[in-house]
């Protein structure tokens, strides 16, 4: 689904962010991409989203070099992505409601077709009474949870997670993951960047390292080589 080959990203004349980046990733697999602050972790997920180009190495998306993919074919590729973004990019003028929808009004979907289900998947995120709301209303942990929603509402081939955790407690982070797990169960190639080495260490998924604009590929201990997450098995004393 993603092939990456000794990719180079730098901003401007600036250093190199990331060095000879190879790794893939296999159609309904899990992964985690970890690193230090400034480690390059939101500028390798802005690759994979093609809000980036790389400085130089190659990109395979979806079987498509995107060197070679044509300007007007970007968006089309897009649509199969789900983004959770670090800083949410919801549209104030729109509800809860509308901006969880907006991907399948986009992709042509009729509201009578799809309400029921954008309903019940706020109501799952725990937002089942904030259907009319509109984001500058939201806490910072109520508007991650929609920009997760909004994500997730088409079942995309892949999804891209940019610290889905940060603003959320442990509890209901944790029901998130399960969200995640259960859409990369059916299908969806699933890769969430975090600084949560907890969160990391407790499900079995392989984990892309960054250090030192280098990337390190760890494989899970689960079934594959994390080919499909789950949580590790606690031991007891």
């Amino acid at each position: 689904m993603i092939r990456f080959e000794n990719v180079g990203m730098r901003y401007g004349s600036g250093p190199e962010i990331l060095r000879d980046v190879t790794f893939m990733i296999n159609p309904g697999s899990f992964h985690f991409v970890t690193g230090a602050s400034g480690a390059g972790k939101s500028t390798l997920l802005k690759l994979m989203f093609l809000a980036e180009r790389p400085s130089r190495g190659l990109i395979s998306l979806f079987g498509e070099d995107i060197a070679t993919t044509p300007y007007e074919n970007l968006p089309q590729v897009r649509r199969r992505i789900g983004v959770v973004y670090q800083d949410f990019r919801l549209l104030d003028h729109l509800s809860v409601y509308e901006n969880v929808a907006l991907p399948l009004r986009i992709a042509g979907r009729k509201p009578n077709d799809y309400r029921d289900d954008v309903e019940e998947l706020l109501i799952w995120v725990g937002l089942g009474d904030r259907l009319k709301a509109k984001p500058p209303t939201l806490s910072g942990g109520e508007k991650q949870r929609v920009a997760i929603a909004r994500a997730v509402v088409a079942k995309p081939d892949l999804l891209l997670a940019d610290e889905p955790t940060g603003n959320v407690d442990p509890e209901m982070g944790l029901r998130l993951m399960r969200l995640f797990s259960q859409l990369n169960h059916f299908g969806t190639s699933v890769v969430i960047a975090t600084h949560d080495r907890a969160l990391v260490d407790r499900f079995e998924a392989t984990e892309l390292r960054l250090d030192q604009g280098q990337l390190r590929v760890i494989a899970g201990k689960g079934e594959a080589g994390g080919t499909k997450i789950k949580p590790r098995k606690e031991h007891k004393a």
